[in-house]
């Protein structure tokens, strides 16, 4: 059996301006707009770990979904879609906060409340949790744990909104603003995933402003790299076992390079090939369950090449 294609890096000489992010190739345009073009690399811990078959697409494809379902809650920087794996956006400027809400008493990050909580931390992101709470617990109401965005690859490190105002990150309206968005986004993302019987757990946002000031949602949004989805009727059970419920999230990959090793400070074990395309599997069904629309893989070529074609009439 062939391998499956993968898109592990997206250079096209003939774009412009291009920016290489982890999982993300961006090539800004002389008319305002920027190409981002989603790779199939899996990024988690600050490193890339590796490469999934078909991620790219779906990742965008999901984003699509949700950035129609919630327009009339906020404007997004979506221009159009030349490509499964692509999106045209307006160019925006990056605000310096990544904006993460939860509902649940989760994560295995550095920065996740679950893993303050277990090392004894109560106070966090401005806020005071109490005694007794258990992993994976729900929270009484949604909690905003911003953090910096660090755009050189460093750590981001968690901040409360009088951090965010002390060191001029935001400004008070604008700190209202994404605070406000991001909570109505939280909300709709949740009763859409609970029709289709998954729990958004929590998930990140990032916005930027655009040429006059406005503030606009960005990069993606309720995808299964950006967010925690849990299988709804899996989570009682679980919970009362102390066990984290089935999910579609990267913590299928983290918790096995987690297992073995300190993936901030050793070199990462290679990821096994059927671990690789279970992950893929898994994708897929998320994909799936959260749009309830069919996927279509296209197992033709290397998927350069039809992105190449896709973008052809914007080459200088």
């Amino acid at each position: 059996m062939a391998p499956l294609p993968v898109l592990d890096d997206a250079f096209i000489p003939e774009l412009p301006n291009r920016y290489k992010g982890k999982v993300r190739e961006n090539y800004d345009l002389p008319n305002g707009n920027r190409i981002i073009i989603a790779t199939d690399r899996i990024s988690a811990f600050d490193r890339i770990l590796a490469c999934i078959p078909f991620k790219g697409a779906v990742l965008t494809q999901t984003a699509r979904y949700w950035f129609e379902e919630t327009a009339d809650i906020c404007p997004n920087h979506v221009v159009s879609y030349p490509h499964p794996n692509v999106v045209i956006g307006t160019t925006l400027k990056i605000l310096p906060v990544e904006i993460v809400v939860r509902g649940y008493l989760a994560g295995t990050t550095s920065t996740s409340i679950l893993t303050k909580y277990r090392n004894g931390e109560r106070e966090m992101y401005g806020v005071i949790l109490p005694d007794g709470m258990r992993d994976n617990q729900r929270l009484d109401q949604p909690l905003i744990t911003p953090t910096s965005k660090e755009f050189d690859g460093g750590h981001d490190e968690p901040l409360s909104p009088q951090q965010i105002l002390e060191q001029g990150l935001l400004t008070k309206e604008q700190w209202d603003t994404v605070s406000r968005y991001a909570l109505a986004l939280f909300k709709r993302g949740q009763e859409l995933s609970a029709k289709n019987g998954l729990i958004l757990a929590d998930t990140k946002y990032e916005f930027g402003t655009d040429k006059d000031g406005n503030i606009v949602l960005a990069d993606e949004i309720h995808t299964p790299d950006s967010s925690r989805f849990w299988i709804a009727d899996s989570y009682e059970a679980a919970f009362a076992e102390g066990k984290r419920p089935k999910s579609f999230d990267k913590d299928f990959i983290r918790g096995w390079v987690n297992e073995r090793c300190d993936p901030y400070k050793d070199p990462i074990p290679k990821i096994p090939e059927d671990l690789v395309l279970q992950t893929s599997d898994v994708y897929l069904q998320a994909y799936r369950m959260i749009t309830g629309r069919s996927f279509e893989r296209d197992t033709r070529a290397d998927p350069l090449t039809s992105i190449r074609e896709a973008l052809r009439p914007y080459f200088s």
